[in-house]
């Protein structure tokens, strides 16, 4: 498998984490991905075959071939039906919002097409980029929409950024209530202002960080036990952390270990 990182031009850099790209044979890639939430939305383009979701207990749905992903809140199970050439935006958590003219809060775990999105524009966009010759390409085609969109954009709240820089400096450890008297809100206020602007709430959103830095703790060091990497990781205890770890992955540490982990940040771009 092909994976590649690209940075975002500097007027990008507040909105937009990345760009990445994913290529690869349907040999050399699993039958089925588990997608992990990571806190952030995305723009998908599929310029080779696209993928089928798999919804727990439903009919499985194919996927456009251009759409924006909605926060996750839960694993999203793909199934790649050939050859697989995705070219993905990742925004920042509140990246997508000066963007936005829908209800970000009403798409969560949702595969929005980008028909739906921006109409016309939209459709030319992912015609545009699917047809695009390589990478550099498609990467300048998607700065100049979003460059061009941000001369009306929505701005975000200095509150809901202040708590979003608490969430991942404090690892997701934080209390809502405090940072709301600091604030001078009220707690409710705070957390429709965050989920209308990131599509999460502060709790979700802390829940979903603390799980990703305990993915990379499980990637890059040789943890002894699951009691070690909760309490590493600051879960109250192991109970907690695998109550957690399958609400986002469906699995047990035990059983997520390996491929699976792999896999998931592959597809979630880690940067």
């Amino acid at each position: 498998m092909n994976h590649k990182i690209f940075e975002p031009q500097e007027n990008l850099v507040e909105w937009v984490k990345c760009y990445w790209t994913l290529e690869s044979a349907p040999e050399n890639t699993p039958t089925k991905n588990t997608i992990i939430p990571d806190g952030t939305m995305k723009l998908i383009f599929h310029y080779a075959d696209t993928y089928r979701h798999h919804p727990n207990n439903q009919e499985s749905i194919i996927l456009p071939h251009c759409f924006l992903i909605g926060q996750l809140t839960r694993p999203y199970v793909v199934e790649p039906l050939g050859f697989t050439g995705s070219f993905v935006v990742r925004f920042q958590p509140n990246g997508f919002f000066p963007f936005a003219n829908i209800a970000i809060k009403d798409i969560q775990n949702t595969a929005v097409p980008l028909t739906e999105l921006f109409g016309k524009e939209g459709q030319e966009l992912g015609n545009n980029i699917l047809n695009a010759n390589n990478t550099a390409e498609r990467i300048e085609l998607a700065e100049a929409f979003l460059l061009k969109r941000l001369t009306d954009k929505n701005t975000i709240d200095s509150i809901v950024k202040s708590t979003v820089e608490t969430i991942f400096e404090t690892n997701g450890q934080f209390s809502v209530t405090e940072l709301s008297k600091q604030n001078n809100i009220n707690r409710r206020q705070l957390t429709r202002k965050f989920s209308s602007t990131i599509g999460l709430s502060p709790k979700q959103l802390s829940k979903t960080i603390r799980i990703q830095n305990t993915l990379k703790t499980l990637l890059n060091k040789d943890v002894p036990s699951l009691t070690d990497l909760a309490y590493e990781n600051e879960y109250f205890d192991q109970a907690h952390f695998i109550k957690d770890f399958k609400e986002f992955t469906g699995l047990t540490p035990k059983e997520f270990y390996g491929d699976h982990l792999k896999m998931s940040l592959i597809f979630d771009g880690k940067k």
